[in-house]
């Protein structure tokens, strides 16, 4: 069963601002995680970003939250690895 996916506003932006290639590789990768998201085992963030989770899409980061009795993702920023955490 697939998870219904929302976008935070910075999410949106930030993949606006990605060369078209690569938003399509992050979407589609971000697709793949809501069909597949139950046989998954998501990778917790630390410090500042405890409550989060990562996706990780080459060089690019997606981070995100999720509610397991909702069924939804919800995609919270998106970027480069070295970028992103700050």
């Amino acid at each position: 069963m697939s998870y219904i996916l929302e976008y935070e506003p910075e999410a949106v932006a930030d993949l606006k601002r990605l060369a078209p290639n690569i938003r399509k590789r992050i979407v589609s990768k971000i697709q793949w995680l809501a069909t597949h998201f139950e046989e998954l085992q998501p990778t917790p963030l630390a410090a500042n970003l405890a409550a989060f989770y990562k996706l990780r899409i080459g060089d690019y980061r997606v981070i995100y939250e999720f509610d397991r009795s909702l069924q939804i993702i919800t995609i919270d920023r998106v970027g480069y690895r070295r970028e992103i955490y700050d």
